[in-house]
């Protein structure tokens, strides 16, 4: 019986606001099932924290070392997709869920409506709201109260093989007509070679073309969520990508597999479109490529509007079963803001993320070895195309199971057997019984 009145009230509340207000008190302190893991007399609190991402021990070992007050326990988890929010949900079932949990932008709507996540309006700090890229605390903020904190956002970018841009005189492109047209000259200038992959495992790629575009897949207007995941920016965009991949311009495959790295190892890729963080990923992927590549603004639909969305980014939030929100919150602001935890973190090999609070971008930049990028301050470009992030997106409350459906259906598309549009509809299609199991007024938005 617990369980049916906690889901109709959430359903309750869900439909007149994004999310429920019910969770500021279900999430508040301890209950049943919580632990207690405060210390003694003159002993440091115990809290928490698991973690996926890169570096995340050499933070902890940092903070601890730092001070005496409050001790983190780190426990290195599967990345998300990989069974960690699996987990992290089966803990949070269980009572015994970590004081701190990362989550990706895509998964906080989830885990916020699950309770998983707790309202984290009245711990956050104004000093800390200030220095947060507003870009980024917007994705994580719904009807005003915050359920996570950004950690780093990364705006899409063009990674590129200056040298074979050059070498065929083919103009870097900085719309997407002249995308186009450079894909048709790199076809013709270097056979067997592509400008891009388009990632028939990217479902998240795809999301930041539309968020580009101007497209609003979720939306909460009304106290109703309307889902248009074939918007007429949307629907631009597939027409795009559609019309380079029905004329073979471009490489169809995964792009996180052997043959997607192969690709590029061999230079029959000219460039990536991606998240900032990607930078890093190509100077650990391919290093005797050191030199060759360069980092490009997003290709633009309208110069005069530049826009972008992101790819990647790591939030940190304080779950409900947290004894000690005000310690977890302490860690948190000093993990997402201090000097001192980025250069930990980096200290593991860690490279080019943007960070969300901007002031970090010179510590950021310090650990880049621009030499692989022939010299060129990428954080420069990182910091205005971060400036460039369109605040109209809201990610929906299932997008895991979303974004899977979708990427099913790209990897038809690649196979022949569907279209980038069909993808999305089926992705539409799959979302609307479960945002009705939730409970919430939810409606399908006109093509």
């Amino acid at each position: 019986m617990h369980g049916r009145r906690t889901r109709t009230a959430l359903a309750v509340r869900t439909a007149l606001a994004v999310l429920p207000l019910l969770l500021t008190a279900a999430c508040s302190g301890g209950g049943p099932g919580v632990r207690d893991d405060g210390g003694g007399p003159g002993g440091p609190v115990h809290i928490t924290f698991w973690s996926s991402l890169r570096g995340s021990q050499e933070v902890v070992d940092a903070y601890n070392k730092s001070q005496q007050r409050v001790h983190v326990d780190f426990e290195q988890v599967p990345s998300g997709q990989q069974g960690g929010y699996a987990k992290l949900s089966n803990a949070a079932r269980a009572g015994n869920a970590p004081d701190v949990g990362t989550i990706e932008y895509p998964q906080v709507p989830g885990f916020a409506m699950d309770g998983v996540a707790r309202d984290l309006t009245p711990l956050i700090s104004d000093r800390l709201r200030g220095k947060l890229l507003p870009q980024a605390l917007a994705l994580t903020t719904f009807e005003g109260r915050v359920f996570s904190v950004p950690q780093d956002v990364e705006p899409m970018v063009f990674l590129y093989r200056r040298d074979l841009f050059a070498k065929h005189h083919i103009r870097v492109p900085r719309t997407w007509a002249e995308f186009e047209r450079a894909a048709r000259a790199v076809e013709r200038a270097a056979p067997g070679s592509r400008i891009a992959t388009f990632p028939t495992d990217g479902g998240h790629h795809l999301a930041g073309f539309a968020w580009q575009a101007g497209a609003r897949w979720f939306d909460t207007k009304g106290g109703t969520w309307t889902v248009s995941m074939t918007d007429r920016p949307t629907r631009k965009v597939t027409v795009c990508w559609q019309r380079l991949i029905d004329k073979g311009l471009v490489f169809l495959n995964p792009v996180d597999t052997q043959a997607g790295s192969a690709q590029v190892g061999r230079g029959a890729v000219f460039g990536k479109l991606t998240g900032a963080w990607d930078a890093g990923g190509m100077m650990a992927a391919q290093p005797g490529q050191k030199g060759k590549w360069g980092v490009a603004p997003l290709p633009q639909w309208d110069l005069s509007r530049p826009r972008v969305g992101t790819h990647g980014g790591s939030t940190f939030a304080i779950t409900k079963d947290s004894r000690h929100p005000k310690e977890a919150m302490d860690f948190i602001e000093w993990q997402v803001s201090s000097p001192q935890a980025w250069r930990a973190r980096l200290s593991s090999g860690t490279s080019s993320q943007y960070p969300a609070v901007s002031e970090l971008v010179p510590v950021a930049r310090e650990a880049m070895d621009t030499s692989y990028f022939g010299g060129q301050d990428i954080y420069a470009l990182f910091r205005r195309e971060a400036a460039h992030i369109s605040r109209r997106w809201t990610w929906g409350p299932r997008m895991t199971a979303t974004l899977k459906t979708v990427q099913d259906g790209l990897a038809r598309a690649g196979d022949g057997e569907g279209t980038v549009l069909g993808a999305l509809r089926e992705g539409q299609r799959s979302t609307m019984p479960d945002l009705t199991s939730l409970g919430l007024n939810a409606r399908e938005g006109s093509e």
